[in-house]
């Protein structure tokens, strides 16, 4: 600074704001606080706004709320514009329940703490802000006073105003204006035309970072309304708007990045997006991250990864999620075995809308989690007043409560009776009565019958019903029809969704013996598989597989794990097993 600037700020009040702003723009906040202070204490109008900002942005003074406010306030009286917009700002996005912006006194309180707490809205005071800014042309506040007339209490809303509003801000240039003008348009837009001229002040909005118009461009890239549908500049306005924080958006473009949507598939950033918006609350990002490690892509399964996930997004109500989590609790994978909890997130899932966790509730609540008789006996009530409404689902249930005895004595021809209805749309229903049909229970025997209906259940992808008619298939029990080829692609598909019987059936038909190809190594792979999830015969053969290198390798150490692990268990050939190991190393030590 040169002798005679130095000169001039000490005789002018213009030249000491000057070198306070300069100050604080250059990093030496401090001190430019400090001269800002001095100056709003003496009476500085735009001092005493740059001193609010400085307390409310934590700017060379510990941030505080309080003091923020209270010189905002101080300015505003004054007249200044821009102390009024943000007064106004103030009170629309909300201030702590209790706190009151006081009169500025004497004196600065550089001990006062930063108020926290949930913030309440305060519409009232923030139009009478608003309203005095935009008469003085601010277009910020024109638009700020139109998100309040749009979104306010219902005595406030007045859509005609607050659109003239947006259009006189947007037309001196304000970003803002430009997404609230959008925003009205596109609420009525009926027309092609309407929606291009919504899309046009969006690209406006965007010049100055909105992140809200990067979400909304890329939804309308998305769907080809107002602009030519184009996934890559959907992709890419959705990145613009996570980038931005936008939770929608980050969900958005992670899901574009997860199944290679407008942009190259990559999991590793899919995952971290969709992380970033379901840690940010978005329940639907979470469910994809628990389908994404329970399935596996570029690394194995991690199933208490996917718990976890599909746990916070269950406690938000996602239903999906809240019955994959059940599924996980009733089979043990990735946490431990407890129908009881199970029975209670297909119970979320249930009044969450999702039918299919309705019927995984019933059956299981019915069948042995734990529930008292009055509970069982209302449950029936439930599902038979549905069933008689027509609802499969309660059909399916009400089957089951015939079934088990709940609520009645046992009856397995209204059982039937009820199973059979429900079997034109509830997959367990068709499973059950072809159970039914084979087993002879409630009605008369019927092999072929049975097999058809539990082969709709298997084509419709119940792993159980999979394992089922593979099963019958390997063995020839219906009709004498055997089809190994089949019962291997139903074992696979089960495999492939976790059932641990059908990772073990499929590894012993590769093992050899049966008219498909034999394979030792995948053999090796699903009993490996079936092991980790704690099946005792997989946790023998594959301790027989790696003792006696049956797939090609050899590796007595964990051989050995694996065969006391089946011991653990019960397993008696591992015993034997062992006991044959340990002979072997005797004889090689003679």
């Amino acid at each position: 600074m040169t002798f005679k600037r130095r000169i001039t700020s000490l005789l002018s009040s213009k030249g000491k704001l000057e070198q306070a702003i300069h100050l604080m723009e250059t990093g030496e906040t401090v001190r430019g606080f400090a001269l800002l202070s001095r100056m709003a204490a003496q009476g500085d109008m735009e001092a005493s706004f740059r001193v609010g900002r400085a307390y409310l942005d934590g700017a060379g003074v510990p941030p505080s709320l309080e003091e923020g406010a209270r010189w905002i306030l101080g300015a505003a009286e004054a007249g200044h514009v821009e102390a009024t917009f943000v007064l106004a700002t103030l009170y629309t996005v909300g201030l702590p329940e209790g706190f009151e912006i006081r009169a500025q006194t004497a004196g600065l309180d550089l001990s006062a703490r930063p108020v926290s707490g949930e913030r309440h809205s305060d519409f009232h005071q923030g139009r009478h802000w608003a309203q005095v800014a935009a008469d003085a042309g601010s277009a910020d506040a024109q638009a700020l006073l139109g998100y309040i007339l749009t979104n306010g209490p219902e005595d406030l809303r007045d859509l005609p105003r607050a659109r003239a509003l947006y259009e006189q801000s947007a037309a001196a240039g304000c970003s803002q204006g430009h997404l609230g003008l959008a925003l009205a348009i596109l609420h009525s837009a009926e027309t092609e035309d309407a929606r291009k001229i919504a899309a046009s002040h969006l690209k406006e909005a965007t010049k100055g970072g909105l992140g809200t118009a990067f979400d909304i461009l890329g939804r309308m890239s998305e769907a080809g309304a107002g602009v030519p549908q184009d996934m890559g500049a959907a992709a890419r306005y959705y990145r613009q708007a996570a980038e931005r924080n936008i939770v929608g958006a980050q969900a958005r473009y992670g899901l574009f990045l997860l199944e290679g949507v407008g942009v190259e598939l990559h999991y590793g950033r899919a995952e971290t997006w969709l992380r970033r918006a379901a840690l940010n609350g978005d329940a639907e990002s979470a469910a994809l991250l628990g389908d994404l490690y329970a399935k596996g892509g570029e690394l194995p399964p991690n199933l208490m990864e996917a718990a976890s996930w599909y746990r916070l997004a269950a406690e938000q109500k996602h239903g999906g999620a809240a019955r994959a989590l059940g599924l996980l609790y009733l089979t043990g994978n990735g946490v431990h075995r407890d129908p009881d909890v199970a029975t209670h997130w297909f119970r979320v899932a249930s009044e969450s809308g999702d039918h299919h966790a309705d019927a995984d509730f019933g059956n299981l609540i019915l069948t042995g989690a734990s529930a008292t008789d009055d509970q069982k006996q209302a449950l029936k009530e439930r599902f038979e007043r549905a069933a008689e409404k027509g609802d499969l689902v309660g059909a399916f249930n009400l089957g089951v409560c015939f079934a088990e005895g709940v609520g009645s004595t046992q009856d397995a021809a209204e059982a039937a009776r009820w199973m059979q209805k429900a079997t034109d749309g509830v997959v367990n229903a068709q499973f059950w009565y072809g159970r039914m049909l084979l087993e002879g229970r409630g009605v008369q025997p019927d092999p072929t019958q049975a097999m058809h209906w539990m082969e709709k259940a298997a084509d419709a992808g119940m792993a159980e019903a999979q394992v089922a008619v593979a099963q019958l298939l390997v063995t020839g029990q219906i009709n004498g029809r055997r089809d190994h080829a089949r019962a291997l692609s139903l074992y696979q598909a089960a495999a492939d969704s976790g059932n641990t019987d059908a990772m073990f059936s499929l590894a012993a038909m590769y093992g050899g013996g049966h008219d498909v190809e034999e394979n030792r190594s995948d053999a090796q792979k699903w009993f490996r598989k079936a092991a980790q999830r704690g099946n005792g015969l997989a946790q023998l053969m594959l301790g027989r597989y790696l003792v006696r290198g049956i797939a090609g390798v050899t590796d007595l150490v964990e051989g050995r794990s694996w065969l006391e692990r089946a011991k653990a268990q019960g397993i008696q050939d591992a015993e034997a097993e062992l006991i044959n190991l340990d002979d072997a190393r005797a004889d090689e030590d003679d």
